[in-house]
Protein backbone atom coordinates (compact mmCIF):
# COMPACT_ATOMS: atom_id res chain seq x y z
CA UNK A 1 0.00 0.00 0.00
CA UNK A 2 1.38 3.42 -0.92
CA UNK A 3 2.04 6.05 1.71
CA UNK A 4 0.55 9.51 1.35
CA UNK A 5 3.74 11.37 2.32
CA UNK A 6 3.50 14.04 -0.33
CA UNK A 7 -0.30 14.32 -0.25
CA UNK A 8 -2.23 17.31 1.03
CA UNK A 9 -3.19 15.59 4.31
CA UNK A 10 0.41 15.25 5.59
CA UNK A 11 1.62 17.97 7.94
CA UNK A 12 5.24 17.06 8.55
CA UNK A 13 7.60 14.39 9.84
CA UNK A 14 6.26 12.37 12.74
CA UNK A 15 2.70 13.66 12.42
CA UNK A 16 -0.30 11.71 11.24
CA UNK A 17 -2.45 12.51 8.22
CA UNK A 18 -5.82 14.13 8.91
CA UNK A 19 -8.82 12.06 8.01
CA UNK A 20 -11.04 13.70 5.37
CA UNK A 21 -14.02 11.95 6.99
CA UNK A 22 -13.26 13.56 10.34
CA UNK A 23 -13.03 16.98 8.71
CA UNK A 24 -16.35 16.53 6.92
CA UNK A 25 -18.06 15.37 10.14
CA UNK A 26 -16.72 18.45 11.89
CA UNK A 27 -18.20 20.67 9.17
CA UNK A 28 -21.52 18.81 9.45
CA UNK A 29 -21.47 19.26 13.24
CA UNK A 30 -20.66 22.97 12.85
CA UNK A 31 -23.54 23.43 10.43
CA UNK A 32 -25.94 21.59 12.74
CA UNK A 33 -24.73 23.63 15.71
CA UNK A 34 -25.46 26.88 13.91
CA UNK A 35 -28.84 25.54 12.74
CA UNK A 36 -29.79 24.18 16.17
CA UNK A 37 -28.59 27.34 17.88
CA UNK A 38 -30.64 29.60 15.63
CA UNK A 39 -33.71 27.40 16.12
CA UNK A 40 -33.22 27.52 19.91
CA UNK A 41 -32.94 31.31 19.69
CA UNK A 42 -36.28 31.46 17.85
CA UNK A 43 -37.76 29.02 20.36
CA UNK A 44 -36.57 31.23 23.23
CA UNK A 45 -37.90 34.39 21.63
CA UNK A 46 -41.30 32.75 21.12
CA UNK A 47 -41.40 31.61 24.75
CA UNK A 48 -40.40 35.05 26.05
CA UNK A 49 -42.72 37.03 23.78
CA UNK A 50 -45.90 34.98 23.85
CA UNK A 51 -46.52 32.57 26.69
CA UNK A 52 -49.80 31.40 25.12
CA UNK A 53 -48.01 29.82 22.12
CA UNK A 54 -47.01 26.80 24.21
CA UNK A 55 -49.09 24.31 26.14
CA UNK A 56 -47.84 24.01 29.70
CA UNK A 57 -48.31 20.72 31.53
CA UNK A 58 -49.55 21.15 35.10
CA UNK A 59 -47.50 19.55 37.90
CA UNK A 60 -44.49 18.93 35.68
CA UNK A 61 -41.46 17.74 37.66
CA UNK A 62 -39.12 20.36 36.15
CA UNK A 63 -41.70 23.13 36.33
CA UNK A 64 -40.20 26.52 35.60
CA UNK A 65 -41.81 29.63 34.20
CA UNK A 66 -42.13 29.59 30.43
CA UNK A 67 -40.40 32.96 30.23
CA UNK A 68 -37.51 31.53 32.24
CA UNK A 69 -37.21 28.58 29.84
CA UNK A 70 -37.32 31.08 26.99
CA UNK A 71 -34.29 32.88 28.38
CA UNK A 72 -32.49 29.56 28.89
CA UNK A 73 -33.09 28.56 25.25
CA UNK A 74 -32.20 32.02 23.96
CA UNK A 75 -28.86 32.17 25.77
CA UNK A 76 -27.98 28.53 25.15
CA UNK A 77 -28.92 28.84 21.48
CA UNK A 78 -26.69 31.90 21.05
CA UNK A 79 -23.77 30.06 22.67
CA UNK A 80 -24.30 26.94 20.53
CA UNK A 81 -24.48 29.00 17.34
CA UNK A 82 -21.33 30.95 18.30
CA UNK A 83 -19.43 27.72 18.99
CA UNK A 84 -20.62 26.35 15.63
CA UNK A 85 -19.30 29.44 13.85
CA UNK A 86 -15.99 29.04 15.71
CA UNK A 87 -15.82 25.45 14.45
CA UNK A 88 -16.15 26.73 10.89
CA UNK A 89 -13.14 28.97 11.55
CA UNK A 90 -11.13 26.02 12.87
CA UNK A 91 -10.88 26.99 16.54
CA UNK A 92 -9.56 24.03 18.51
CA UNK A 93 -11.37 25.03 21.71
CA UNK A 94 -14.71 24.97 19.89
CA UNK A 95 -14.71 21.16 19.68
CA UNK A 96 -14.73 20.67 23.48
CA UNK A 97 -17.05 23.61 24.04
CA UNK A 98 -19.34 22.26 21.30
CA UNK A 99 -19.59 18.87 23.00
CA UNK A 100 -20.38 20.51 26.35
CA UNK A 101 -22.94 22.90 24.88
CA UNK A 102 -24.60 20.17 22.80
CA UNK A 103 -24.91 18.12 25.99
CA UNK A 104 -26.47 21.06 27.84
CA UNK A 105 -28.79 21.67 24.90
CA UNK A 106 -29.78 18.00 24.94
CA UNK A 107 -30.68 18.25 28.64
CA UNK A 108 -32.55 21.53 28.12
CA UNK A 109 -34.62 20.03 25.31
CA UNK A 110 -35.33 16.93 27.38
CA UNK A 111 -36.94 19.03 30.11
CA UNK A 112 -38.64 21.10 27.36
CA UNK A 113 -40.47 17.98 26.07
CA UNK A 114 -43.88 18.83 27.61
CA UNK A 115 -43.91 22.22 25.85
CA UNK A 116 -42.83 21.13 22.34
CA UNK A 117 -42.43 17.35 22.16
CA UNK A 118 -41.71 16.84 18.45
CA UNK A 119 -39.29 19.73 18.10
CA UNK A 120 -37.53 18.74 21.32
CA UNK A 121 -37.00 15.18 20.07
CA UNK A 122 -35.63 16.49 16.76
CA UNK A 123 -33.14 18.75 18.55
CA UNK A 124 -32.15 15.98 20.99
CA UNK A 125 -31.26 13.78 18.00
CA UNK A 126 -29.34 16.65 16.34
CA UNK A 127 -27.44 17.30 19.59
CA UNK A 128 -26.59 13.60 19.84
CA UNK A 129 -25.21 13.64 16.30
CA UNK A 130 -23.19 16.79 17.08
CA UNK A 131 -21.61 15.10 20.10
CA UNK A 132 -20.83 11.99 18.06
CA UNK A 133 -19.35 13.97 15.17
CA UNK A 134 -17.16 16.11 17.42
CA UNK A 135 -15.90 13.07 19.35
CA UNK A 136 -15.09 11.04 16.21
CA UNK A 137 -11.40 10.18 15.73
CA UNK A 138 -9.52 13.05 14.12
CA UNK A 139 -6.46 11.26 12.78
CA UNK A 140 -5.78 8.12 10.81
CA UNK A 141 -2.57 6.15 11.05
CA UNK A 142 -0.43 6.28 7.90
CA UNK A 143 0.34 2.83 6.49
Amino acid sequence: MASNVSGTGFRGAGREAESPWAASWTVAAAFLMVFGGVMAIFEGIAAIARDDVFVATPNFTYEFSLTGWGWVHLILGALVAAAGLALFKGATWARAVGVALAGLSMIAHFVWLPYQPVWSIVLIVIDGFIIWALCAPRRENPA
